[in-house]
């Protein structure tokens, strides 16, 4: 029905008319007040009467308890006199709703600082503004090891560490500047005004000094820092997204030096980052054309002149025959997603070549494996890796080395992963002891087999009092907790000597007895190595002489 043309084809109940219109407006969920030429109320609803007292009471704007009215107004002409009729709604949850979806889609909800949207908007608006091409700075702002705050203290402490953080920062911002967190430890800064580049560095430094102080949450002293990246308007872009990249990029060269330091951008990044690019094609390309293989360092028994154990070491033989240890491109593999599956390659290779590593070292010695510690706290890989050491059928041959980093953070590793290779009867070894986040608490929750001393605790051992004392601290730990302790990185007759002559350690790893050997140099490597007795090592070593080992071609870098 069409009630426009069906009112104007005749009136609407003509008799009761005024009695309905007047109980309308009585009714009506909106405010009507009709005013005299002279300013005289001669009619207001209730709803109108509510808005009034609620417009007198005078509450502040942001007061979030506050009733919002908008008001209209309209011209009125009836029987030769003027009216002034005012319309008011009640706009509360209307607005509140807006203000809402404002904040949700321009701010982030835990630190309430502009989100990534608003800061790009802002510099985008600043560039169309400027029409001198006024300079100003971006910088990203990248909290480092957040990860392993978070993971260690839970994720309760790690938000409020990123609060305090940003607290921080206010401190040193403008009133002209603007902070917006842009990722889960990121923050971009803009900085306008720009001021002259050495006060501009020197105001950075001073902030990333700051946010090294302790932080206290929760009962925890909390050590932190920054590295940051800085890219300048008009020099290094003409747009947002060109200025972060480049300060992203920046940033990332500030972590590959010190952590917690400041890069400026500049457009050998660039360069820099073309080869990153390039690498990762082609370490791709030997994923598929299956160029990765393995080294095989020994684990030596140096009080028996036993070899126990052999470490599978990834590396890379490139298409020019080029050998790359895993320095040059396992954290690239890591952060590429592909660790997964070249640790599965690894396997694959080590149990086709065990033939060859029996002949070699005897069908008791055990096999360790490495695992980066982002794919331990990875259950769906792990439980995949736990069925293929399984399906050897030997699955006590192997040992899992990962780092300390997998064992004390607050990760799935010990509560999920570690039954599941305790009930195939596979070992576990905490590799680089003393190098990272060694918790000793933590440690008497663990259940390894093995403990490998860091390399950087035995480099020149004979000459540092206070290695000494950690070492045997740590030989100790071991004996109370039932673990092996191992030495990693033994490389001169000197350390060996203070190993066997200072301590009760029996197994070591390292160059002087030693380099990792490829399958073509296992067998001669390991005739050498069999001829080793503890009373000759020991006679050897005491005159400054390496075992009679003959040794493959150096291999260069760490074991991965």
């Amino acid at each position: 029905m069409d009630l426009t043309n069906e009112a104007a084809a005749k009136p609407l109940l003509p008799a009761e008319a005024p009695d309905l219109l007047a109980a309308v407006l009585r009714g009506a969920p909106f405010g009507v007040s009709v005013r005299s030429a002279e300013g005289e109320v001669v009619y207001a609803n209730t709803v109108a009467c509510d808005h009034a007292a609620s417009a007198q009471a005078g509450a502040a704007p942001s007061d979030r308890a506050a009733r919002i009215v908008e008001f209209g107004r309209a011209a009125v002409a009836w029987r030769d006199r003027s009216y002034d009729a005012t319309f008011s709604f009640d706009v509360t949850q209307q607005r509140r709703l807006e203000e809402d979806l404002f904040r949700r889609a321009y701010f982030d909800e835990l630190t309430s600082l502009p989100n990534r949207s608003l800061m790009e908007q802002a510099v985008n608006g600043l560039i169309a503004e400027a029409a001198a091409r006024t300079p100003f700075a971006l910088a990203f702002i990248d909290i480092d090891n957040f990860k392993h705050i978070n993971d260690y203290y839970g994720h309760g402490v790690g938000d409020a560490l990123l609060v305090n953080i940003v607290r921080r920062i206010g401190y040193c911002l403008r009133p002209s500047d603007m902070l917006a967190r842009v990722g889960g430890d990121e923050f971009v800064l803009l900085i306008n005004p720009l001021s002259p580049l050495e006060a501009l560095a020197g105001d950075i430094e001073a902030l990333l000094q700051r946010l090294k102080e302790p932080f206290f949450i929760d009962g925890h002293e909390i050590f932190s820092s920054a590295s940051v990246g800085v890219s300048l308007y008009p020099r290094d872009g003409a747009d947002y997204d060109v200025l972060r990249a480049h300060a992203d990029n920046a940033m990332y060269r500030a972590k590959s030096g010190t952590k917690g330091g400041i890069h400026f951008f500049d457009p050998n990044i660039g360069h820099a980052a073309a080869e990153r690019a390039k690498t990762e094609q082609r370490l791709r390309l030997a994923i598929r054309d299956q160029r990765l293989c393995c080294a095989y360092q020994p684990k030596v028994d140096f009080r028996s002149g036993t070899v126990t154990g052999v470490e599978a070491l990834l590396r890379w033989r490139d298409e020019e025959g080029v050998i790359h240890p895993p320095g040059d491109f396992v954290n690239l593999a890591v952060e590429l997603g592909l660790m997964d599956e070249i640790t599965m390659l690894v396997l694959d290779e080590t149990m086709a070549s065990l033939d060859r590593i029996d002949q070699a070292f005897g069908p008791e010695a055990r096999i360790s494996l490495n695992v980066a510690a982002k794919q331990a706290d990875k259950v769906p890989f792990m439980r995949e890796l736990v069925r293929a050491l399984d399906a050897t059928g030997m699955p006590q041959r192997f040992m899992v080395e990962l780092t300390e980093e997998a064992f004390f953070a607050k990760s799935q590793f010990q509560s999920h992963i570690l039954p599941m290779l305790r009930e195939i009867g596979a070992g576990v070894s905490i590799d680089d002891f003393g190098a990272g986040y060694s918790s000793l608490s933590a440690l008497a929750d663990i259940t390894a087999d093995e403990i490998k001393v860091d390399r950087s605790f035995i480099a020149s051992i004979h000459q540092r009092p206070r290695s000494q004392s950690i070492l045997r601290a740590i030989e100790s730990l071991g004996a109370a907790l039932d673990m092996a302790v191992l030495v990693e990185g033994v490389e001169t007759a000197e350390e060996l000597t203070y190993l066997m002559a200072a301590t009760r350690i029996r197994f070591a790893q390292g160059f002087y007895f030693a380099r990792p050997l490829f399958l073509d140099d296992v067998a001669e490597g390991a005739a050498g190595l069999a001829q080793m007795r503890a009373p000759r090592l020991a006679r050897e070593a005491s005159l400054g002489r390496r075992p009679p080992v003959r040794r493959s071609r150096p291999l260069g870098g760490r074991a991965f």
